[in-house]
């Protein structure tokens, strides 16, 4: 099979970490994949790096002559079937007629986030689900991770039967409680924690003032995990010894080792998909306080904190008091939120009905008529 995707040697959010997860689960279930990306320093001989320019980490735009060494590139490996993580390029909505007219089915997964309550986000989430609802109709599946998000989609006229809820699933082996030394090193008794862009709609800021508003003792710190816009004006912003700016950590260990020794994880996002970096904090154990936005509320509920996003900041502020004061609270929610990621949100289980539907497409492709 071919993959579109995204690969970084200086990246690691989400939708770069669900191309290298996916992948690695495919092949080690045996299925051949030939990874194309654009990532210039990336290639090696599983992998094929197409013409690119890259406006923005999710805007890239490929010259004619991407299009045409990919259908080389389909055509000489005798692809069976490919499957895109959108955002890819602006060959998005060219890919599905590629294909076809190669006689190959493509499956897409459709990572753009969504909010459904009245915001600026929701306006910009919801222009971009129209803008690609023509182009998504015409692949033979389209993988999205809850029912709100299928209703979107079949309001805007992609055809109900080739939409797949398919959660996102995180490695429960990898990603599992287990000793760290990091605590320690940070000089700390107790660690909270957050994995992802310093982009605005994700709010750190809100995070980090809630955090200092708390007025958390000098053992505990805050480790903010990731690069984006904001970084720079949050550091100078939010200068504070119990708060520690890692930037983009690529080791995953590095990351596995931060988030095993996280008593508490925090994602206050406005808008999300379904959040690669709450799973994985949910499988290593940490307490989890994530925004009812996307499908992380439904993932998290029951299991941890869901906080309204309307009352973002209140509500923040006080759950990081209720954790603060109540550490014995921490383990607790901890178990919860890692039984909740091993029986709903395993890789193992993602990749189960990737297969299945893989083999539908295929052998649907092959019957005669």
């Amino acid at each position: 099979m071919a993959w579109l995707g995204h690969r970084s040697a200086t990246g690691a959010d989400g939708i770069i970490t669900y191309s290298r997860e996916t992948t690695r689960g495919l092949r080690e279930r045996g299925v051949e994949v030939l990874f194309l990306h654009h990532a210039r320093d990336q290639a090696d001989d599983s992998s094929i790096a197409l013409d690119s320019f890259a406006i923005s980490h999710r805007l890239v735009l490929s010259p004619p002559s991407a299009k045409r060494r990919l259908m080389d590139v389909l055509r000489a490996h005798r692809i069976d079937l490919v499957h895109v993580s959108l955002a890819f390029s602006s060959l998005d909505f060219n890919l599905p007629d590629i294909c076809h007219r190669l006689g190959i089915p493509i499956v897409a997964t459709f990572h753009v986030p969504y909010d459904r309550r009245f915001s600026v986000w929701r306006g910009i989430t919801s222009a971009v689900y129209r803008l690609y609802a023509q182009s998504l109709a015409g692949y033979d599946a389209v993988i999205i991770f809850g029912e709100t998000q299928r209703e979107i989609l079949t309001g805007l006229g992609v055809p109900r039967d080739i939409v797949h809820v398919l959660p996102n699933g995180v490695d429960v082996d990898r990603y599992r409680p287990g000793p760290s030394a990091k605590r320690r090193e940070l000089g700390a008794e107790r660690l909270f924690s957050y994995l992802g862009r310093l982009d605005p709609e994700k709010n750190v800021d809100v995070l980090l003032g809630a955090f200092l508003d708390a007025d958390p003792p000098p053992t505990l710190r805050l480790v903010i995990m990731g690069g984006g816009v904001e970084r720079r004006r949050l550091e100078r912003r939010y200068a504070d010894p119990r708060i520690v700016f890692t930037g983009v950590i690529t080791d995953e260990q590095e990351r596995i080792d931060i988030l095993r020794a996280t008593d508490a994880f925090f994602l206050p996002s406005s808008v999300e998909g379904l959040s690669l970096a709450m799973l994985e904090a949910m499988a290593c154990g940490a307490a989890t306080v994530a925004t009812d936005v996307g499908n992380d509320g439904e993932a998290l509920r029951g299991a941890g904190i869901v906080l309204d996003p309307g009352h973002l900041e209140s509500e923040l502020r006080a759950a990081i008091r209720l954790l603060v004061d109540t550490p014995q609270l921490c383990p607790l929610l901890g178990r919860m939120a890692r039984h909740r990621a091993v029986e709903r949100y395993s890789l193992r289980s993602n990749l189960d009905g990737l297969l299945a539907l893989y083999r539908e497409l295929i052998q649907a492709r092959s019957s005669p008529g």
